[in-house]
């Protein structure tokens, strides 16, 4: 498998995981939004130049998102005790719920619909076995 093929492939698999774990009535966040979101829920406390660093994006894009997933009670701020012009980000405890709650959605069905319910079981196998051995 060459590289254009494997980001192919993940981008597929990132559009169906996104499927999987949102519904029609899910409040509407930008690709930007969910991988900052996803960020601070990985790395609890951190600071926007973290995200920044570790999301690719512009500093005035984090900061944006941050704002806005604030506004939306996603995300709650607090002074870092060591530096108080710093400011600590973490999810909050109802969006720690929902994504916990959304990722243990089954992707069965989904699979189902692109490959046929006789390929799906096959499908999902080979998808756990694939995360099985990449240790994921």
């Amino acid at each position: 498998m060459d590289g254009v093929r494997l980001h192919r492939l993940g981008k597929h698999l990132i559009d169906l995981a996104r499927q999987v774990t949102t519904d029609a009535g899910d409040t509407a966040l930008t690709p930007g939004e969910v991988a900052v979101i996803e960020d601070v829920f990985k790395h609890p406390g951190s600071v926007v130049t973290e995200i920044q660093a570790r999301t690719g994006f512009a500093q005035s894009h984090v900061s944006a998102s941050v704002s806005r997933l604030r506004e939306q009670g996603l995300i709650v701020a607090a002074p870092d005790p060591a530096d108080r012009r710093r400011t600590r980000l973490s999810v909050t405890d109802i969006a720690h719920r929902a994504i916990m709650r959304r990722a243990g959605r089954p992707a069965d069905e989904t699979i189902a619909q692109v490959v046929g319910e006789e390929k799906a079981e096959r499908v999902l196998k080979l998808l756990g076995e694939l995360a099985d051995l990449l240790k994921m």
